[in-house]
């Protein structure tokens, strides 16, 4: 008889030990995703630094020093679980924000590896709070998924685009059968030869809702093959538009439409930005309006997206949609005592719930914003956190705008070692 208990043992062994699971990679035993089915997520992790470490003589440590919970992250945020990179996180505010969902004193944490962003958009914070606080507002919102479908001509495609138009509520109960918390709301549809676009837009609540809408969105394309001509060919035909510049989105808009708009005394421009109403809109008429649009921009604005992404880094939110984020216009009026300045952002995708604020660090930052989670009623938290991040933003317009003004941006930086 075979006694095969020393096996057992070895196996055991090699489960529990980051070396022998880095050899058994190495010698071809084991691939890289395959390591999570035989140990822990954070064994796995340590057997893949170790093989990294062996291959590329590079040192791992810090990468290996983290607060994650490695089951959580590897199970719903990253495969092939190295360890985690750290960016650096500081916090501006409070500033008053007076919105439809957010109202208060607000702190907002930006996670950035930028040196002077956080200064910068903590003196603009800094003006917006002697001024009394901004109004901020949620004009729009709906997150988009965009299949394409193939049929013979024009002829179907009509066909197609009348069915749609008839059978609006098949689609929503199709659509929404898949989910007890989003809601489908509108479905545009576009033609292009013998391709048919159908734009569907989701209320999805305190969730940015990518996954929540491809999802409903497959099993209303699903209909639409039963009972039209036309054959899916991508779910995402990129009319969403989701990651990628596009004026549709900052026509038609994608997420949250935000608007944050500010009257700041002329007094205080003065004595707080060091420069005056009129120079502050001059800078953002031949910069932000001209020189965007000279350039062929969709962003008409300083650098909205710098805040978005520090924003998006410290909250948890999908950071390859800062494409979309930084669809914005910033407007600067000088009236007769005071400066105007408003920043409108088309698409900003955000959520409260889901994908990345389930982090650690992620979710702790939302706690300071007190919008953790979903909100009552739902979509409230989302929309205040759209409208927090438009005030960030429109801060950070502020400042830089009042630094090219006023002539500072270089010696900023060099008084900050930058």
């Amino acid at each position: 008889m075979t006694d095969d208990s020393g096996a057992n043992d070895g196996d055991a062994t090699a489960a529990s030990d980051p070396d022998a699971l880095a050899e058994l990679v190495r010698e071809g035993e084991l691939r890289l995703h395959e390591l999570d089915d035989r140990t822990d997520a954070e064994t796995a992790a340590t057997a893949r630094r170790r093989l990294l470490e062996a291959e590329t003589d590079a040192d791992l440590e810090t990468v290996g020093d983290y607060a994650l919970d490695a089951e959580q992250v590897a199970d719903t945020n990253v495969e092939n679980m190295l360890g985690a990179a750290q960016i650096p996180m500081g916090v501006v505010g409070p500033v008053e924000v007076a919105g439809g969902a957010a109202d208060g004193q607000f702190y907002l944490p930006l996670a950035t590896t930028e040196g002077a962003l956080v200064a910068s958009v903590n003196r603009g914070c800094s003006v917006i709070a002697r001024s009394g606080g901004a109004d901020a507002r949620v004009t729009k919102s709906g997150m988009t998924r965009a299949p394409v479908f193939r049929v013979a001509g024009i002829a179907e495609a009509e066909e197609v685009v009348s069915w749609v138009g008839e059978n609006t509520d098949r689609l929503r109960e199709a659509a929404e059968s898949t989910t007890s918390h989003g809601e489908l709301l509108d479905v545009d549809t576009y033609v292009v030869g013998d391709s048919v676009f159908l734009r569907f837009v989701y209320d999805t609540k305190d969730a940015m809702g990518m996954n929540m809408v491809t999802i409903a969105t497959r099993e209303a394309a699903d209909l639409v093959e039963d009972e039209t001509p036309a054959s899916l060919v991508a779910l995402s035909g990129n009319l969403c538009t989701d990651k990628k510049p596009a004026a549709i989105n900052a026509v038609e808009g994608r997420g949250r439409s935000v608007t944050a708009d500010v009257e700041i005394p002329r007094e205080t421009v003065e004595q707080r930005l060091h420069t005056t109403p009129e120079a502050i809109e001059e800078a953002n008429t031949r910069k932000n309006l001209v020189g965007s649009a000279k350039a062929g921009s969709l962003g008409f604005n300083a650098h909205a997206a710098n805040v978005v992404a520090a924003a998006f880094l410290a909250t948890g939110q999908d950071a390859a949609q800062v494409v979309e984020g930084s669809n914005a216009i910033t407007t600067v009026e000088a009236r007769d005592d005071a400066l105007y300045a408003s920043v409108s952002l088309a698409s900003l995708e955000v959520g409260t719930v889901g994908g990345g604020t389930k982090l650690g660090t992620q979710s702790e930052a939302l706690d300071v914003l007190g919008l953790r989670g979903g909100g009552d009623p739902a979509g409230s938290n989302a929309d205040a956190l759209a409208e927090i991040i438009a005030v960030g933003a429109l801060a950070g317009e502020l400042s830089l705008l009042a630094a090219l003004a006023s002539r500072n941006l270089s010696s900023a930086h060099e008084d900050l070692g930058r």
